[in-house]
C-alpha cells in the first residue's frame, strides 16, 4: 500500500472505494465537469462497472513497486488521481497527468500539491530521465501548475485541438531529472 503523505494531500493506492468513487465520477456524474478541462477532445468510451475493473486490475506497474495511478485524497476523500503512461521505455520517459475530478477543491492548490508528490514520487523510486505533461491551450491552469513546478514548454502545436467548435494548440511541457535534482538542492 503506497502512501505519500503532502501538507493536505495523499497519494495512495486505490481501495475499493476508491474504485467505486473513480468509476462514478468518470461514467456516472451528470456534470463530468472534470472533463471539460481534462482532454475534453478525447472520446471517453463508456464501460460498465465490471469492464472498469477488470481494466483497472489488468493495468500494469511502470516499475517494480510503481503503479501507473494513484488516488488523491484530502482528509481521507477522494478527489481524483494522478497517474503516468510510457512514451519511450529506451529514454525513460512517462507522460504524467492529474484530474482532480471534485471541483470543490479546484484553485485551492490541492492539484498542484498532488501533482508536486507525484513528480517526486515517481523520480524518488524510479530511474527515469525525464517526465512529460500534455494539455490543451484552453487549460490554463493546468499549465501554471506544471510551470510551477519547474516544467518547460517544450511544444505548441497549433490549432491541434478542437473544444467546443474551437480550435486550441496542444501543448506539452516536461523536466528532466537534472533540473528536479536542482530544484530539491535549491529548496533545502
Amino acid at each position: 500500500m503506497i502512501h505519500k503523505k503532502g501538507r493536505r494531500v495523499i497519494l495512495r493506492t486505490a481501495t475499493m472505494e476508491d474504485l467505486e468513487a473513480i468509476y462514478y465520477w468518470k461514467y456516472v456524474d451528470k456534470g463530468q465537469s472534470a472533463k471539460k478541462w481534462n482532454g475534453p477532445y478525447i472520446p471517453e468510451k463508456q464501460m460498465t462497472k465490471n469492464e472498469f475493473l477488470k481494466e483497472w486490475a489488468n493495468d500494469e506497474q511502470l516499475f517494480e513497486g510503481v503503479p501507473s495511478t494513484l488516488v488523491m485524497a484530502v482528509n481521507d476523500q477522494f478527489i481524483g488521481v494522478v497517474g503516468a503512461y510510457w512514451i519511450d521505455k529506451n529514454t525513460n520517459w512517462l507522460e504524467t497527468g492529474i484530474v482532480t475530478y471534485n471541483s470543490e477543491y479546484w484553485n485551492g492548490g490541492y492539484g498542484s500539491e498532488a501533482y508536486s508528490l507525484w513528480i517526486d514520487y515517481l523520480f524518488e523510486k524510479t530511474t527515469l530521465h525525464r517526465l512529460g505533461m500534455s494539455t490543451w491551450s484552453g487549460n490554463e491552469r493546468m499549465m501554471r501548475v506544471a510551470e510551477k513546478l519547474g516544467m518547460q514548454l517544450e511544444a505548441k502545436i497549433r490549432d491541434a485541438r478542437i473544444v467546443d467548435g474551437k480550435y486550441y494548440d496542444a501543448i506539452k511541457m516536461g523536466i528532466l531529472r537534472s533540473e528536479w535534482e536542482l530544484q530539491k538542492v535549491n529548496h533545502h
